[in-house]
């Protein structure tokens, strides 16, 4: 282990363009990307395999005999492990996403654009595209080669085999896209036996098309060109915000160590050659760079060969030290107001899931027949009810009327019991007629006091555990 290393304070070089210095050049060059490996390396790779796991895995995953998770829209519903959730609780998806837009704010303000460099899923297809890339044309002195040597069958073969690689991983980033929307284990057997069907054939083509232009052939030049999060992450930021910096008062002036005058910095070029979107973090802190800490990786190994202390590259701040430590970061007024807002949309979200019934009742009046006279001077409406099951197991639900004497329910599709059995997650539509006697409608009339008189109803289910569920109406009767 290396001794620490005594902080300075020094002014951290403002974050600026490259555009204006490469006049145009930028996007002609191409980013060959060294290999390094590092504290930081392993944990791009950890969040690599954990997304990925979560992306791929979740849409295989089965509960109940049914996708764990799933965005069924066909039947207008999400499936969240246990929980269903319909069109109408679309604050829990709104929250969601604020949720993770505060969440967002708040490791930006604290360590700046490592969303880009970490977990966002364009560095995480880069990097899995560069890794196939490096098993075809090896290391990055060996596709440099490659890219300057003549056309030839060596060339062709292994330039065709990464594309047939890039686009097979593609095409199964595409599916498994899919896989969110559509019966993932279905959409397999559907694959296996050639008959996909044309929604889900383009929507696995279109984004894994994407996947391929972005990840593939663009790269960086997303991160840099099309992404506007690298354009105004400086709104989140402060002095205290800690960036990849690179240390000059330590560092310049630069060249080997021959003399006792130079800098700390060898001037190897590593910094620049293991990082993906090709910028020196020497020159200073600079809107291209996602925060990924590779090039703290490559400086910390050149360190140690050296047997000099590391951080020439590091994580800093404009305040020094002072903000390096947790309990500084965390005082700070806006971590505080990003921490305090997180904390209550995710109790909020908390309570009202747990609060949340597991049985939904809407009752919709039949507007082509509001009241009818039947047989022996009887009364009847007629109801249109949605019921739905937000429980992942079967329930005997009872339907009931509440609230108006004489009154009864004809056409609901009750078993002998009273009950009718409804699948976990499913939604039903029921038609039933509330018919009252004859002597029950004069007593209405009259209390009234005149014709066309109305009385409030209510509808009632249960699930037998001593959960229920009322929703208001009114009964009329006819002029």
């Amino acid at each position: 282990m290396s001794s620490p290393i005594p902080s300075t304070r020094h002014p951290i070089i403002p974050i600026r363009s490259l555009l204006p210095e490469l006049e145009g050049l930028e996007a002609a060059h191409k980013v060959q990307v060294r290999s390094v490996r590092g504290r930081f390396s392993r944990l791009r790779l950890g969040l690599l395999l954990l997304t990925q796991l979560v992306f791929l895995g979740l849409p295989w995953l089965q509960i109940n005999d049914r996708q764990a998770v799933r965005f069924d829209l066909e039947a207008q519903r999400f499936h969240l492990f246990k929980l269903v959730l319909l069109p109408q609780d679309l604050i829990y998806l709104t929250g969601l996403l604020v949720i993770s837009a505060l969440l967002l704010f708040f490791v930006t303000t604290l360590f700046g654009r490592v969303w880009c460099g970490f977990a966002c899923p364009q560095t995480v297809y880069t990097q899995l595209f560069i890794g196939l890339e490096k098993r075809f044309e090896g290391e990055r002195h060996q596709r440099l080669r490659l890219d300057q040597a003549a056309w030839g069958p060596q060339k062709m073969a292994r330039r065709g085999g990464k594309h047939l690689a890039w686009l097979a991983l593609s095409f199964w980033v595409g599916l498994s896209f899919v896989g969110w929307f559509s019966p993932m284990r279905e959409l397999g057997a559907q694959l296996l036996s050639l008959n996909l069907g044309p929604w889900e054939a383009f929507w696995a083509l279109f984004y894994g098309g994407f996947t391929y232009l972005n990840a593939g052939l663009l790269r960086e030049k997303i991160c840099q060109h099309m992404c506007p999060y690298g354009r105004f992450q400086g709104a989140m930021l402060d002095a205290d915000t800690l960036l990849v910096s690179y240390d000059a008062q330590r560092g310049e002036p630069r060249g080997k160590q021959t003399s006792k005058s130079s800098g700390a910095c060898v001037d190897c070029s590593l910094c620049v050659q293991v990082c993906p979107v090709g910028i020196d973090i020497r020159q200073g802190v600079q809107s291209a760079c996602i925060g990924c800490a590779v090039c703290i990786d490559a400086c910390d190994q050149v360190m140690d060969k050296l047997q000099a202390p590391r951080g020439l590259i590091r994580y800093a701040s404009e305040n020094g030290a002072q903000a390096a430590r947790l309990g500084w970061q965390l005082a700070r007024p806006r971590v505080r107001i990003y921490a305090g807002l997180l904390l209550g949309l995710c109790l909020a979200m908390a309570w009202g899931l747990s609060q949340r019934d597991e049985l939904r009742l809407d009752v919709i009046r039949d507007r082509g027949v509001m009241a009818r006279q039947v047989d022996e001077g009887a009364v009847e409406n007629i109801y249109r009810l949605q019921v739905v099951n937000l429980s992942e197991e079967a329930r005997q639900i009872r339907l009931t009327l509440q609230g108006l004497p004489g009154a009864e329910l004809v056409g609901s599709s009750s078993g002998s019991n009273g009950s009718t059995e409804f699948r976990g997650g499913e939604a039903r539509s029921l038609v039933v007629a509330v018919r009252l006697s004859a002597p029950a409608a004069a007593a209405l009339r009259l209390g009234k006091s005149g014709q066309g008189a109305s009385s409030p109803i209510a509808f009632q289910i249960s699930n037998g555990l001593g959960e229920q569920v009322e929703e208001p109406s009114t009964f009329v009767l006819p002029r």
